[in-house]
């Protein structure tokens, strides 16, 4: 899908579901994968207080309250149906998941930028590393151009979740943050995609670390599992 024209002007955002945010430990339950392309999406976010419409991008960042590890689970082979559309994402957004800690900017110590968060984001699929990222580099955009942008027209109640996007950095040697951005670079190398997408028993592990190698949030730790079909019974 091409970028929008304004892509470096205007940050590109969808309003996601809210629940349910599933443990950082339990299961990933769906109810397909290989059909649906179950991928990953190593992210950080701000959780707000209440910021009033129309804030300003400059008065954006003292309504940010706590910073938690993410990972916006999605379908990649249901998303492009649907954006062809024109309405967005629905299904191809199920559950997604939360590391055990939030902490306040304060607490970030020097990882706290002002308006972003640094450090060590590791993230490994069945075993092996995808990404070693930085994501408090090569940002486009950083929280209060986010902030500011969601609530142009209306405000966002305190708890509001305002996710940054998959992490990558310029310098690939860091690798990726979702399995589409590996597969998008081996098409374009090779010709073809060769890593699969996440299958039922797969599992993965996303963890932010400061300067020390401590643990940041603690990780999210899951397996995806299939999630039985349900019962359609008539009333």
């Amino acid at each position: 899908m091409p970028l929008p024209e304004d892509f470096y002007v205007r940050p590109l955002m969808y309003e996601g579901c809210s629940a349910p945010i599933v443990g950082p430990t339990e299961p990933l339950r769906l109810l397909k994968d290989e059909e649906w392309g179950v991928d990953i999406e190593a992210e950080l976010a701000a959780v707000v207080g209440d910021v009033p419409a129309g804030v300003e991008r400059s008065q954006a960042a003292k309504y940010i309250r706590l910073l938690v590890l993410y990972n916006d689970v999605s379908l990649r082979q249901l998303a492009s149906p649907e954006l062809a559309r024109g309405f967005g994402f629905l299904q191809s957004k199920p559950v997604s998941s939360m590391a055990p800690f939030a902490i306040t900017p304060d607490e970030a110590g020097d990882l706290w930028t002002g308006e972003f968060l640094g450090g060590r984001y590791l993230v490994h699929v069945r075993g092996q590393v995808l990404g070693d990222l930085d994501p408090g580099k090569d940002n486009i955009y950083t929280w209060p151009d986010l902030i500011a942008h969601a609530a142009k027209t209306r405000p966002l109640v305190a708890g509001t979740l305002v996710a940054a996007g998959t992490m990558g950095n310029e310098d690939r040697r860091h690798g990726c943050g979702c399995i589409a951005e590996l597969r998008g670079r081996e098409h374009m190398a090779e010709g073809s995609a060769r890593t699969p997408y996440l299958r039922f028993g797969d599992s993965y592990r996303l963890e932010l670390f400061d300067r020390a190698g401590r643990s940041v949030f603690g990780a999210i730790d899951q397996r995806l599992e299939q999630l039985p079909q349900p019962e359609n019974r008539h009333a």
